[in-house]
């Protein structure tokens, strides 16, 4: 370390935890960070509106269930299924399965993703919810 870091630290060390608590109040603010952001680049960029975390601290609610494929022997399973889950027709869901991977549900929550995740792999598909 520079001699300059061993003199911060050193400083550091011998105040108190509310002068500790007042510095990096101070910090936040001249730097516009926020120190309760996990370390290691996952999300150094100043977050906004101001509470702690940001949205990175946020959990996701919404998901994607994205069909990858149909086991051929499947397909008129996978078609049934696709039709009870989505507003399509015959010829449209038929029309689907020739350009997987796809997704049949977008923003969803969890629940439902994972009910449409389990509908279509008894139904012969391969599905992740992204």
């Amino acid at each position: 370390m520079s001699t300059t870091t061993d003199e911060i630290l050193e400083k550091l060390k011998t105040i108190s935890l509310f002068e500790a608590k007042e510095l990096v109040a101070q910090i936040e603010e001249t730097f516009g960070v926020d120190a309760s952001t996990p370390v290691g680049g996952v999300n150094i960029a100043p977050t906004e509106g101001g509470g702690p975390g940001g949205e990175a601290a946020e959990e996701k609610t919404t998901f994607d269930v994205i069909l990858e494929s149909i086991a051929s022997d499947k397909r008129v399973a996978a078609l049934k299924a696709i039709r009870n889950l989505t507003s399509l027709g015959l010829k449209e869901a038929k029309d689907f399965t020739t350009s997987l991977p796809k997704a049949v549900k977008e923003a969803v929550s969890k629940e439902e993703a994972e009910t449409t995740k389990q509908q279509l792999e008894e139904a012969g598909g391969q599905v992740k919810i992204v």
